[in-house]
């Protein structure tokens, strides 16, 4: 597996003007580890994960399956391979009270949650605050924490702490923790614009 891969914490940053979704993840010395762009102009999303700004090595491929979808499913792809890595499935109606999402391994069967942290702050963000409550998410692998994902609070840019040295065990294949993270920046940022 690429170094990229190998950091138990992470920054991810939002480009705030740009034409596509460009990310960028920084490692905790607070160098670039992996950039991320959204292609434009697609029925279906596709997400492309490369090792530095100047595209000189793709590392991970984010595909939707369909092109419209209440409960999307997003196949993770090693970008060396085209091997699926595994999928992250949105939860269409169980979303409308917290974001949830299912993580899938490369034969479509749960492994484990990706989920906003409270119904109520949840909530409380969608009626009355809007942006102003960053929000935060746990992943799963089973019943046991593997990461948290925490928005940080900006008035301008997204900005979000990835962390997974709960996974002691490396239960959690770090390139789904990248895509979740990735998927609830472009997909679920686009939602609070």
């Amino acid at each position: 597996m690429n170094p990229a891969f190998q950091f138990r914490q992470y920054t991810l940053k939002r480009q705030v003007f740009a034409l596509t979704g460009k990310l960028r993840f920084y490692n905790p010395q607070q160098q670039l580890a992996l950039f991320v762009e959204q292609k434009m102009f697609r029925l279906r999303e596709d997400i492309r994960i490369y090792s530095d700004e100047n595209k000189s090595l793709e590392l991970l491929l984010i595909k939707a399956r369909s092109i419209i979808d209440w409960a999307a499913a997003y196949d993770v792809l090693d970008g060396a391979t085209g091997q699926k890595v595994g999928v992250l499935r949105r939860q269409g109606w169980r979303s409308m009270m917290r974001d949830e999402w299912e993580v899938l391994d490369i034969n479509d069967q749960p492994i484990g949650m990706l989920f906003e942290d409270s119904v109520s702050r949840a909530l409380l963000r969608r009626l009355l605050l809007g942006s102003l409550l960053p929000q935060d998410y746990d992943m799963t692998v089973g019943d046991t924490r593997v990461a948290d994902l925490r928005q940080k609070f900006t008035f301008f840019g997204y900005e979000m702490m990835l962390d997974f040295s709960m996974d002691i065990a490396n239960r959690l294949d770090r390139r789904m923790g990248i895509a979740a993270a990735t998927l609830l920046a472009v997909i679920e940022g686009r939602q609070s614009n």
